[in-house]
């Protein structure tokens, strides 16, 4: 059993590109009405205009998600618009290269820290309200494994901040079970995107033909956001077969502690 997304609303943040992108591809191939965020407006564009073509609907909201206020005023247009918000896809994130405790700036970490979990925060203090008041909604949180798991391939600022975001959605569901709304936060390990261009050493071809993709992470999106209203996903942990984490190699061990 699933619930239909014809007629309904999702917002994704981080929708220029990777996870994000193919989100949105998704959710509007099932028939939900898609609203896309992020910093580049062109990207954006791009990605309307091919769920247009689809016959779906989509609008871009450019914006800082590090911005409360852009984003209270994102979510407002989207109640005076559609009157509704089904879905939230909180995707934003990123990281920087000078990523270790002997080279992480104040600055970096603050940046880290924003674009993962304030962006994470405010959108989910923007959209409550509204999901309050229709008596339903399903919030839909990119962490990652490095939001369970600590390790140094990630760093700490991008690794503090993940598990905050883990702890953030399950605090949701914690109030707002009551209220018809569910929070679900993802935990992929490693996914083929271009965050991994900014990893202090580079990723081979090889190896991220090996990773989880954007469309791997879009269909679980999309189940998530069919379930029936009686059910939560509290958490999802996922990771390539070939996880490069797992995979007994002194050379490999070394690369992903770089």
């Amino acid at each position: 059993m699933t619930q239909d997304l014809a007629g309904k609303v999702a917002w994704v943040t981080g929708a220029g590109s990777g996870i994000g992108e193919a989100a949105a591809l998704a959710l509007a191939g099932a028939g939900a009405r898609v609203v896309l965020t992020g910093r580049r407006e062109e990207p954006l564009r791009a990605l309307a205009a091919r769920i247009a073509e689809s016959g779906a609907e989509a609008v871009v909201e450019p914006g800082d998600v590090t911005d409360a206020a852009r984003i209270g005023a994102i979510v407002e247009g989207i109640a005076a618009r559609f009157g509704r918000l089904d879905v939230l896809v909180s995707n934003a994130g990123s990281n920087v290269r000078e990523r270790r405790w002997d080279a992480l700036s104040p600055d970096g970490a603050q940046e880290v820290i924003q674009a993962n979990l304030s962006s994470a925060f405010y959108a989910s203090l923007a959209v409550l309200p509204l999901m309050r008041g229709q008596g339903d909604g399903v919030l839909i949180h990119t962490a990652s494994w490095a939001g369970r798991f600590v390790s140094p391939v990630s760093g700490p600022a991008y690794t503090a901040a993940k598990h905050a975001v883990v702890a953030m959605s399950h605090s949701i569901n914690m109030e707002e079970c009551v209220n018809g709304i569910r929070s679900t936060v993802l935990c992929p390990a490693e996914v083929a995107t271009p965050i991994l261009d900014k990893r202090p050493v580079p990723v081979t071809p090889e190896d991220r033909a090996r990773m989880l993709q954007p469309d791997d992470m879009a269909a679980l999106i999309l189940f998530v956001a069919t379930r029936p209203k009686h059910v939560c996903l509290n958490e999802v942990v996922i990771s390539p077969t070939w996880n490069r984490g797992y995979v007994p190699d002194a050379r490999l061990g070394s690369r992903l502690g770089a």
